[in-house]
Formats: structure tokens, C-alpha cells, sequence
């Protein structure tokens, strides 16, 4: 914006140019130009609203978040569709008080999970492992694919937002590589990638997206840690034992954290003796309140602590996208870690979740293997146009691809189901 860039704590040199310090004309660019725009709102706005409006935004509403739609316990557990809009919420709020445009960062945390497939991870490895040849699958590749070419409100662009907008909701701006499941860019959207990314040295993430990344991790670590205390798969007086207090850290340090599982411990033990921390749930309306005051004060204190030290090492001015980094302190990292391993030891390990986990893994390897058979007559009339499109077997297997990765959970069991019975 208006002054000079900012500068990195610490060179004190620009970083990229002024170009990609501000919300110029390249990062408002869409792929496509448009015309006849309804005038007094930012293109940001736009984006927002178009994220916002979509049906793969919609379909989130029928996919696992963690606990699957219709399981255990009476509550209803959230979904990729509120786990969206709270990240959304989360990243608006953080991203507006170092300077980001607010809807800007919200676009970005609504897209971020738009390619996400039926039944959460469980579904996004089965894709990858029959979709090797074709490059493989990967969630936040494929919301790239879904905001650039499946969901259409601009043949031949998607839903054809900016720049800014896209390279905001690129969590890892990389192509595949060698010993990474984590990518964001199939082989074939390489030119669009391109397009994104331009100006952009290396592998640098803009600040939006930054932001978009820490709200994700703060909003599912948090609330994922909700559902599983409402649904009663969580007890909250087993996490005060010494042994599971271990066996937790030992989980976040192998998946979640670089600490060692003794240091985490100690974060562990040192959290749960916060006055706020609730020694049980019993479902009362005492007990409800207590535990949104426990979310509410997790995502403060992870939100105030990357916005104090981000503020430390950038100053107060606007901060906006090549123009800083996100700084989160390594104490709210392991904080957030520990949450996962709950939900990872007590939700995502319960009784029973293998043999679920087996079933869903053939739905989604029985439908892509079903669909390629029978296409391009078994596939979604979109769907089957991009295949009679596609100028080999490598482009014909994606579209399989994207077509189930689109479904719904239930979806999915339905259509497998009934090819099983034709």
C-alpha cells in the first residue's frame, strides 16, 4: 500500500520488490478478464463471495472432518464445511490485525480444503495410491484443480479469482517430489501455478497464506478437540493421568513437533494446571459453558501469540503479502501439536476405526476402478466431457479421479453401492 514496503527483521532490506509488498493491479489480476462488474465492491470481495457460493463449498457439508457425519455420540460433530468456515473466521480475524485484507484471508481459509475428498485422509490416500499413474493425489493440489478448472463459474479459469487469491490458498507452492506426500500442484496445472506464482522467488509463501495455515492448524486442533470431549470420546480426566500424559507427548513428538516428547510433556502438564482447563464433561449447561470457554481461550491464546511476535519482528504497519513472515512462537506450536495427539490417540485410534477405515478405502478404489471401466457413460456429464477431452490414459484417469474426489461420503457409499448392483 501507500509508504514504503516493509522490511524483513532481519536484512531490513524489502523483500521481493515493492510489487510483492502491496495489493497492486498484478495480484487483483484474474485469469481471465471480466467486464460489467457490479461496482462499490474490491476484488477481493469477489472472491470471497464466489468461494463463498460454490457447490464444492456446499459438497464439504457431507465429508469427515474427523468424527464422520452420523457418528458416534449425540452430538453433531463438525464437518470439512464448518471446519472451513471456522478456519475462515479464525485467519479473517488474525489476518486483519497485522494488516492482511480481511476477505482476502477469508477466500483463502474457505478454499483451503475445497479439494478434500469422501471420508477425510482415509480417502486421500486411497486416491494417491490409484492415482499414481497419474501423478498421484493430494488434497491441496486438488483445490487448486477445483478453483481453476472443476468448479466453473468462468469457462476454462473456475471460478477465476485473483492472483492474490490463489496464491493465498497455496499451502505448499511446490509439484511432487521425491520423499514429500505434501504437494500443491499436479503436473498438468503447471501452467496455471506458473501464472499464480509469478514474481515470486522460490518457495516463499505470502503472509495470507501463512496466516491461512496457522487458522487451519488452530481451528481443527481446537475444535477438533471439542467434538471429541462433547461425543465422550475424549475423557477428560484420563489426559491428568501420568501415563497418557506420555503417551500423548510421545504421539505429538513422532507426528506433530520437532520438540522431544519429555519437553512436550512438560507443556503438557503445564497447560493442563491453567485454571481454564476443565476437569470434566458431564453434558450439563455449566459443563457446555466451560468447554466453549476452553475453545475460546485456546484460539485467543494461539492467535495473540503469532500476532505479538509477528508484530516484534515486522513492526506495526500493514503487513501484507511477500512483505512478512508469520511469526508463531515455538510454545503455541507444541500447545497445538499436544491437541492433535488428543484427538489423534482418542478419536482417530478408537475401537473400531480400522475395519471402517478398510471399507471406506474400497469404496474409493472399487469407484475408480468402476468408473474408468464404464466411462465416459457412468461419469457426471461434465465429468465425461473432460474425458472424451483428455488426450491419453493419464488425462482420462485424473478426470476418474476428480470426479470421486468430489463426492460426498455418502455419496460415494451410494454410487459404489449401486455400480456394485448393476
Amino acid at each position: 500500500m501507500e509508504g514504503d514496503p516493509p522490511r524483513t527483521a532481519r536484512t531490513g532490506r524489502p523483500r521481493l520488490g515493492s510489487l510483492l509488498v502491496t495489493y497492486d493491479d498484478a495480484s487483483q489480476q484474474r485469469l481471465v478478464a471480466e467486464q460489467g462488474q457490479r461496482p462499490g465492491r474490491t476484488a477481493f470481495q469477489r472472491d470471497r463471495a464466489r468461494v463463498l457460493h460454490s457447490g464444492a463449498l456446499r459438497r464439504l457439508a457431507g465429508k469427515t472432518q474427523v468424527v464422520e457425519p452420523g457418528g458416534p455420540g449425540i452430538a453433531v460433530p463438525r464437518t470439512r464445511l464448518t471446519h472451513s468456515l471456522e478456519c475462515a473466521q479464525v485467519g479473517r480475524e488474525l489476518g486483519a490485525t497485522l494488516g492482511c485484507d480481511a476477505d482476502l484471508v477469508d477466500a483463502a481459509c474457505l478454499a483451503h480444503d475445497l479439494g478434500h475428498p469422501p471420508f477425510g485422509h482415509n480417502g486421500e490416500t486411497a486416491l494417491d495410491e490409484v492415482a499414481q499413474r497419474c501423478g498421484g493425489f493430494e488434497g491441496n493440489a486438488q483445490s487448486l484443480r477445483v478453483l481453476t478448472r472443476l468448479e466453473v463459474k468462468v469457462v476454462g479459469a473456475g471460478l477465476n479469482l485473483t492472483r492474490a487469491a490463489l496464491d493465498a490458498a497455496t499451502k505448499y507452492p511446490w509439484p511432487r517430489r521425491q520423499g514429500s506426500s505434501k504437494f500443491g500442484v499436479y503436473d498438468d496445472d503447471l501452467p496455471v501455478f506458473a501464472w499464480l506464482r509469478d514474481g515470486v522467488e522460490g518457495e516463499q509463501r505470502c503472509l495470507e497464506s501463512q496466516v491461512m495455515d496457522w487458522a487451519d492448524d488452530v481451528a481443527y486442533s481446537v475444535h477438533d478437540l471439542e467434538d471429541g470431549i462433547v461425543t465422550g470420546l475424549v475423557d477428560l480426566a484420563a489426559l491428568r493421568r501420568p501415563e497418557e500424559q506420555a503417551a500423548l507427548a510421545e504421539i505429538a513428538a513422532i507426528h506433530y513437533s520437532a520438540a522431544t516428547a519429555q519437553e512436550l510433556e512438560q507443556v503438557l502438564v503445564a497447560m493442563l494446571a491453567d485454571p481454564w482447563w476443565p476437569a470434566e464433561h458431564d453434558g450439563t449447561a455449566r459443563s457446555a459453558a466451560t468447554l466453549k470457554e476452553l475453545t475460546s481461550t485456546l484460539i485467543g491464546r494461539f492467535c495473540a501469540a503469532a500476532e505479538t511476535s509477528t508484530r516484534a519482528a515486522h513492526g506495526d504497519g500493514p503487513l501484507r503479502r511477500y512483505g512478512a513472515d508469520l511469526v508463531v512462537p515455538e510454545q503455541a506450536r507444541r500447545e497445538c501439536a499436544l491437541l492433535k495427539a488428543v484427538t489423534a490417540r482418542y478419536v482417530m485410534a478408537r475401537a473400531g476405526v480400522d475395519s471402517a477405515q478398510e471399507r471406506e478405502r474400497e469404496v474409493v478404489t472399487g469407484l475408480v476402478a468402476v468408473l474408468a471401466e464404464r466411462a465416459p457413460e457412468a461419469l457426471e456429464p461434465a465429468y465425461a466431457e473432460a474425458w472424451r477431452e483428455a488426450g491419453d490414459d493419464r488425462g482420462r484417469l485424473r478426470v476418474v479421479i476428480d470426479q470421486v474426489a468430489s463426492l460426498t461420503d455418502r455419496a460415494a457409499a451410494g454410487l459404489h453401492a449401486a455400480h456394485l448392483a448393476g
